[in-house]
């Protein structure tokens, strides 16, 4: 037997695989390898499972075992996925008042000294985000949100948020309204937060899934939006 990357001969065994073969282990590269490998072909409905399983709450390692594919495929996958991911919200298009709840909850990336904040957008009548950024819990935070809005949004909406005085930055004093959080008036985002912790492993408390990058957590989250407004729309 040979090493298949430097052709070295000094092989000894090195465990198991998932599927039971029998792993050696080059002692002059350290390239672990299986004998006469089988490459796998991941079928396309395959794929549409794991698009579907990327917005619940799964974790890749999860998906992989779930779908039985190899973690290393999906998270080249998931890597290739995060460029295509839409980072826009529904258009939201109405004459009149938009009545709007804004919010914002807390995750991390890496590690907790590196806190990342979630802001959210909610349109009550509908339910539908209307607005989205990912970022720090500043000012630019709050205006990056402002700008995700739609452009109706931004000329007839009136927003109800918590008393962050980073939202009023970024928000018109006439038509911002800072309300306490037992005042009902922003119920619907409160529950939209609390989905989103149930429904992405990543943003579960005290969760071992955590993002190790900004664009993962990114991705995960507008993935997730677009899930959650497609299914209001068309369901």
């Amino acid at each position: 037997m040979q090493c298949p990357r430097c052709g070295s001969s000094i092989i000894v065994k090195n465990g198991s695989n998932a599927n039971g073969k029998k792993k050696f282990l080059c002692k002059d590269c350290s390239r672990q390898f299986v004998e006469n490998p089988q490459n796998k072909k991941i079928s396309d409905a395959q794929w549409r499972i794991v698009d579907k399983l990327l917005v619940e709450r799964i974790s890749l390692a999860g998906i992989a075992r779930a779908v039985s594919i190899s973690k290393r495929w999906l998270q080249e996958y998931v890597k290739k996925k995060r460029n295509e991911v839409k980072k826009e919200v529904f258009n939201m298009s109405r004459k009149g008042k938009i009545f709007i709840e804004a919010d914002e909850m807390w995750t991390f990336v890496g590690d907790k000294g590196n806190d990342i904040w979630i802001w959210l957008a909610v349109e009550r009548r509908t339910k539908l985000v209307v607005g989205c950024h990912v970022g720090k819990r500043d000012n630019a935070g709050a205006e990056a949100l402002w700008e995700s809005l739609s452009e109706d949004c931004k000329k007839n909406g009136i927003f109800f948020t918590d008393g962050l005085a980073a939202y009023e930055s970024a928000f018109p004093a006439e038509r911002h309204r800072v309300v306490s959080k037992g005042s009902g008036k922003t119920s619907h985002i409160e529950r939209l937060n609390l989905t989103f912790r149930q429904r992405l492993s990543a943003l579960v408390r005290k969760t071992i899934s955590f993002s190790r990058s900004i664009e993962n957590l990114t991705a995960s989250v507008w993935r997730f939006i677009q899930d959650y407004n497609n299914n209001l729309l068309f369901n």
